[in-house]
């Protein structure tokens, strides 16, 4: 019995990290679609965030099954329920994935306000942060996820920036506050993409030690 619950404990991590990957492509995918202005790619992430969906629910279901019949105690009921934690930010990554996407699509077939630099630049930067939160899960690196507030700031302030910069322009000509306004969201998504990275290094730090931090 305690061979076959420590391999679904081992499956259960490969179930949240193969979901991570896949929210993680969500992110690059979707902001390659916005900057190329190709539909087919914004629509493939659409198709990915319903696989994602799926995954989410299999995964709970398997928690719940875990925590009913072994009744786990200590680190090994800290590790489900972070996973049950986990998997929601991983969600919402790709829904906001999803959202970029949209707008994406929206936005094909118009010029853009500015030449799209900071926003891929804010997409490399909150994929390495959820990359390595879903690296410090697998590999109990409490210090390594305590590293994402400061990137996350890095974040912040690439929004502030990109949000001042796009509000310019909608004063300056009114025709552009729709594309603007579009941009502006992006870089919103991806800011709040920083914070679920965040969310993720914050359970694997309580998973590790038992101790409850905030990482922003």
């Amino acid at each position: 019995m305690v061979k076959n619950f420590i391999e679904e404990l081992e499956k259960l991590e490969d179930n949240v990290l193969e979901m991570g990957k896949l929210s993680k492509d969500t992110i690059k995918l979707s902001v390659k679609a916005l900057v190329n202005q190709d539909t087919s790619l914004a629509e493939q992430v659409l198709e990915i965030g319903d696989e994602i969906n799926a995954m989410e629910l299999a995964i709970e279901n398997k928690c719940m099954k875990l925590l009913a019949l072994q009744q786990p105690m200590a680190r090994d009921l800290r590790m489900i329920g972070t996973c049950m934690k986990i998997i929601t930010d991983l969600d919402r990554v790709s829904d906001l994935a999803g959202d970029i996407a949209d707008i994406a699509i929206k936005t094909a077939n118009e010029p853009f306000v500015k030449p799209l630099i900071d926003i891929p630049r804010m997409a490399e930067i909150v994929e390495s942060m959820l990359d390595d939160s879903l690296t410090a899960f697998k590999d109990r690196n409490e210090e390594l996820a305590m590293t994402m507030g400061k990137r996350d700031d890095i974040i912040d302030a690439l929004y502030d920036q990109i949000r001042r910069e796009l509000i310019t322009f909608m004063i300056e000509d009114p025709r552009k506050i729709a594309n603007a306004s579009h941009l502006s969201f992006v870089a919103r998504y991806l800011e709040r993409i920083g914070d679920h990275a965040c969310n993720i290094a914050g359970r694997v730090v309580y998973m590790v030690t038992g101790k409850r931090v905030k990482i922003e």
